[in-house]
C-alpha cells in the first residue's frame, strides 16, 4: 500500500482508510517527501501569497459549528464599505499581493449588484489583480453575473461531503446536495474552483475524511483547503476537542500526491491549532499563505472559530510573518 504513494494517483476510499488509520510517523515522513516533490515538480520552491479581505460577518446561515452563525446574538457584527475595501486592496498592491480573496459570510445587504460594484472598481484601478470571492451559495446566474464582471476564482468550502455527517453540522434549510450543485455550476460557468472540508469536526469519522478526499479529487478542485475544526463558545460545540493538527498536515500530503497541480493553502486555523502549523503546512505540500487584510478594527470580530491568531497583526506584519514560515523550507514567496 505504501508503495503506491510513489505514483500520483486517484486513491480508492478502503486505501485512504488504511492509509490514515495506520498512519504513522515512519509514514508520514514518506509520505511528506514525495509530497514535497510533488509540489515542487509543478511550482518549484514558489509558495504564492492571496491578501484575504474579510468584509462581512453577517450571515443568514445557522451552521452549527459557526461562531458568526445568524443566531449568535452576541457576536459583534460589521461590514466594510467599499471605500473600505479599495483601501484594502491598495494596502495590499503596495504589499506586492496580487490576487485578493473577498471572503464574506451569506450576507443579504451584498446583493449581486453591490458584489459587481466591487469588482468592477477592482478591476479598474488593478486589472492585473486577480479576485477570489467567497460568498457562500448563490443562484447559477448571480455566479455567471460575477464571472462575466471579472471575478477569476471562487471559494466555497463543503466541510464534510457525506450527506448525513452534513445534516448533523447544518440546519434543516441547508444539504449537501444545494452545495454539491454550487461547485459544480461554479466550475461549468469557468472559474477557478477552490472547496475543502474540516479535519476533527464533530461526529466526523476516518470514513467520512476518505468520503471528503474522494469528492476533491471527483472535483478536481484547483485548490484545495482543509483545516482542523476548532470550536467557538458561542455555539453547541463548545465543548469538543479541536482537530488534529498532526492529521490536518497528513491530510494536505494525501492531497497533494491526488491533486499535484491544485493549491492547498497553510491555513490559519492550522496555525491555530499548532504555532508551527502552518511550517508543517507547508513541509507537507501546502503552497499557499493568506495574510489578513481587513482593518484591524474588523479582524477580531470575523471569528468562526476561538483563538484565532493574526487578528491583531498589521497587514505587513501577516505578509512577513509568512515570509518567515518560508525560512524552514528554501520558499519564496510570490
Amino acid at each position: 500500500m505504501v508503495d503506491k504513494l510513489e505514483k500520483q494517483r486517484h486513491l480508492s476510499k478502503d486505501e485512504l482508510i488504511f492509509l490514515i488509520s495506520s498512519r504513522n510517523c515512519n509514514l508520514s515522513e514518506y509520505l511528506f517527501e514525495k509530497s514535497r516533490n510533488a509540489m515542487k515538480c509543478y511550482y518549484e520552491n514558489n509558495i504564492y501569497i492571496r491578501g484575504l479581505i474579510e468584509f462581512t460577518n453577517f450571515c443568514k446561515n445557522a451552521c452549527f459549528y459557526c461562531g458568526i452563525r445568524r443566531s449568535n446574538l452576541s457576536a459583534d457584527r460589521y461590514r466594510l464599505t467599499e471605500e473600505q475595501i479599495s483601501q484594502a486592496c491598495k494596502t495590499g498592491y503596495d504589499l506586492g499581493f496580487r490576487t485578493f480573496v473577498l471572503q464574506g459570510r451569506e450576507d443579504p445587504y451584498f446583493s449581486d449588484e453591490k458584489i459587481i460594484s466591487i469588482l468592477k472598481n477592482i478591476k479598474n484601478c488593478y486589472p492585473d489583480y486577480a479576485v477570489t470571492l467567497s460568498i457562500g451559495e448563490k443562484p447559477r446566474e448571480s455566479y455567471h453575473a460575477f464571472f462575466h464582471t471579472g471575478a477569476d476564482r471562487y471559494l466555497l468550502r463543503y466541510e464534510t461531503a457525506n450527506p448525513r455527517h452534513y445534516s448533523m453540522l447544518h440546519p434543516a434549510d441547508m444539504s449537501f446536495t444545494n452545495r454539491k450543485r454550487c461547485l459544480m455550476d461554479l466550475k461549468e460557468i469557468g472559474y477557478q474552483v477552490g472547496s475543502g472540508f474540516m479535519i476533527g469536526s464533530p461526529f466526523q469519522t476516518v470514513e467520512h475524511i476518505a468520503d471528503d478526499i474522494c469528492f476533491l479529487y471527483e472535483l478536481q478542485a484547483q485548490m484545495a483547503g482543509i483545516g482542523p475544526f476548532i470550536p467557538h463558545h458561542d455555539t453547541q460545540f463548545a465543548e469538543i476537542s479541536s482537530g488534529s493538527a498532526e492529521l490536518t498536515v497528513f491530510i494536505i500530503g494525501l492531497l497533494r500526491l491526488m491533486l499535484p497541480s491544485s493549491l492547498i493553502p497553510s491555513a490559519t486555523a492550522l496555525g491555530t491549532v499548532d504555532t508551527m502549523g502552518r511550517e508543517r503546512g507547508i513541509l507537507a505540500g501546502a503552497n499557499v499563505v493568506m495574510p489578513n487584510l481587513s482593518p484591524i478594527e474588523a479582524r477580531n470580530k470575523y471569528l468562526l472559530y476561538d483563538n484565532k491568531i493574526c487578528t491583531g497583526d498589521e497587514a505587513a506584519e501577516c505578509a512577513s510573518a509568512c515570509r518567515g514560515t518560508l525560512k524552514v523550507s528554501d520558499m519564496r514567496l510570490l
